[in-house]
């Protein structure tokens, strides 16, 4: 392809991206949640395609239907490394989500992203762990619980705060002495990440 080509092709995509978060912000459920399976699709492949409609995201993390939120969540979860003060902004709407009765692929989604961003810095770190905190009592031995368990892993070999990496390690020491199977071999990998 010829380099205007590949510019024709580019303000197409940036049209149809517009579009999109446009959708986002819409009255039609099933607009938006169309909107944020093609975001987070994109996402996963070419994040910084997405990074300019990063607030959209966060925006729609308020809408009512858990599709369009863990779809959001895991947009926003690839903008981490991106971005991660424009993340910083989806705290809120991700704390909603993590105790979300109704869905847990949105609290899934909530958990995945808290964790990315809380590996981030020791502050940040800081600020998520009581929501990890208080997700993984929650929703320990619920379905998605294996899958949470993984985030918190990539949580633990983040840069996370000596007072975090305490909690952590206090956290799973039970799990990790006593859970059988996956769950007690998870365990113990986060504590062998904190140590």
């Amino acid at each position: 392809m010829s380099n205007s080509e590949l510019s024709a092709q580019g303000e197409a995509q940036a049209k149809d991206f517009a579009a999109l978060a446009e959708d986002l912000e819409g009255a039609s459920r099933r607009a938006r949640q169309s909107a944020a399976s093609v975001f987070a699709r994109q996402a996963k492949e070419d994040p910084e395609s997405v990074l300019p409609y990063g607030a959209s995201f966060v925006d729609a993390l308020h809408r009512p239907e858990a599709q369009t939120r863990w779809e959001c969540l895991d947009a926003l979860t690839q903008l981490v490394p991106l971005d991660s003060r424009l993340c910083d902004k989806a705290i809120v709407g991700a704390e909603s989500a993590l105790f979300d009765e109704d869905s847990g692929t949105v609290r899934l989604a909530a958990m995945r992203f808290l964790c990315a961003l809380g590996a981030t810095t020791q502050k940040r770190s800081e600020k998520v762990w009581p929501y990890i905190d208080e997700d993984i009592q929650c929703y320990h031995g619920d379905l998605e619980f294996q899958d949470m368990l993984n985030a918190v892993m990539n949580f633990s070999a983040g840069k996370i705060s000596a007072h975090v990496k305490e909690q952590l390690l206090a956290r799973m020491a039970f799990d990790a002495e006593n859970g059988k199977g996956a769950l007690g071999r998870k365990a113990q990998a986060i504590i062998a990440n904190l140590q």
